[in-house]
């Protein structure tokens, strides 16, 4: 979406998608970087100056999602696998906040001020999570709530903090799902009765970028979905 509307991104991710890079062209650069590292992160944010001139839009999608109950029958959950998931979704989303934003405040100002927009990942479990998702319900509950103090923060500077809420989606995590689940968690959703398409993410996406009122904010892409207990 972004090199389709004209500008040129930095791909951050543990594996390289070397197909989707090829199809953008020079519009793309991958950089390799696994959320929790500080120097990776910090390397892929200064390609993106070094390689185009300046770091504007930070799109923060890292994440994953360990189900598990927090007494099994096998005991307690083990400690490990509630910090892992933490770590990766809410540390990992701050960590590329900070940097990020540390780099956008040396940006030159638009017309009103502006230096940079930071659009975090969070989701629908953040606030009817199922059983089985304490660790993931948090993760993304943490998001939602740093949303609006780190808005405010950042005003400052002319840097503006959206969070989007994704429902059910149709991305890899679900591709590996037989065709019979995939319909059926598609039916759950009042409507449309299907998964999201990433492209209604990046259409999102794009309105939050383009309308400079748009701060603070969570905003739900879930087609009036609300989560069951289980």
């Amino acid at each position: 979406m972004i090199v389709q509307s004209g500008g040129r991104v930095v791909i951050a991710d543990l594996k390289a998608n070397q197909a989707l890079c090829a199809e953008l062209g020079d519009a793309a650069i991958f950089s390799p970087a696994d959320v929790t590292d500080t120097g990776q992160l910090q390397a892929a944010i200064s390609s993106a100056v070094e390689s185009f001139g300046g770091l504007h839009i930070l799109i923060s999608c890292a994440g994953i999602g360990d189900a598990g109950r927090v007494v099994g029958k096998d005991g307690p959950m083990p400690l490990d696998r509630f910090t892992r998931t933490i770590e990766v979704n809410l540390i990992g989303a701050f960590n590329a906040l900070r940097l990020a934003s540390a780099t956008m405040t040396g940006n030159d100002p638009d017309e009103e001020g502006e230096r940079g927009v930071i659009i975090n990942t969070a989701s629908v479990a953040a606030f009817e999570g199922q059983i089985g998702q304490a660790a993931y319900s948090a993760s993304k509950g943490g998001i939602v709530s740093m949303t609006l103090p780190i808005a405010r923060e950042l005003a400052r500077y002319g840097i503006r903090v959206m969070t989007i809420a994704p429902g059910l989606f149709d991305t890899p995590l679900l591709a590996g799902l037989p065709e019979p689940a995939r319909a059926s968690l598609g039916q759950s959703v009042p409507f449309p009765a299907r998964l999201g398409r990433p492209a209604e993410f990046a259409q999102l996406a794009r309105q939050i970028i383009e309308n400079s009122m748009l701060n603070g904010s969570v905003i739900r892409l879930d087609g009036a979905l609300r989560m069951a207990a289980k």
